[in-house]
């Protein structure tokens, strides 16, 4: 079992920056594909950047790439540095995680990922 907590959002204006935080009860860095998803309202979840430990491990959604970069330290924490905010970056943001298999490659689809945090809200206004 691991437990994710996110911290770091809020509210800022349009072209402003944002750093979220995300902190595993357990070490993951060897072990979990570590990614940042996120939830309008009415709108379904979807995934903004995840991270491995191959090394090119990182992978972006199109809508951030250039402004948001992923990054994990060598035990238990994740960050998303956001830059260049939009108001279409407006969500809830979740930190999410799931067992690597013997690749060290993480799985894209969504519903491989068992472990989630509460989320942290992020807000930008025009």
């Amino acid at each position: 079992q691991v437990q994710l907590v996110e911290s770091g959002g809020g509210s800022v204006q349009a072209g402003g920056s944002l750093r979220l935080s995300c902190v595993a009860s357990r070490s993951t860095y060897r072990n979990y594909c570590m990614g940042w998803f996120r939830q309008a309202p009415g709108k379904e979840r979807e995934g903004v950047a995840r991270i491995d430990t191959g090394p090119d491990g990182t992978y972006y959604a199109d809508s951030v790439k250039g402004r948001f970069t992923i990054s994990r330290d060598n035990t238990n924490t994740l960050s998303l540095q956001m830059n260049s905010l939009k108001p279409e970056d407006t969500a809830m943001y979740y930190c999410a995680a799931h067992p690597l298999s013997s690749s060290g490659r993480c799985q894209s689809e969504i519903e491989y990922f068992g472990y989630w945090g509460q989320g942290t809200q992020v807000t930008v206004s025009s």
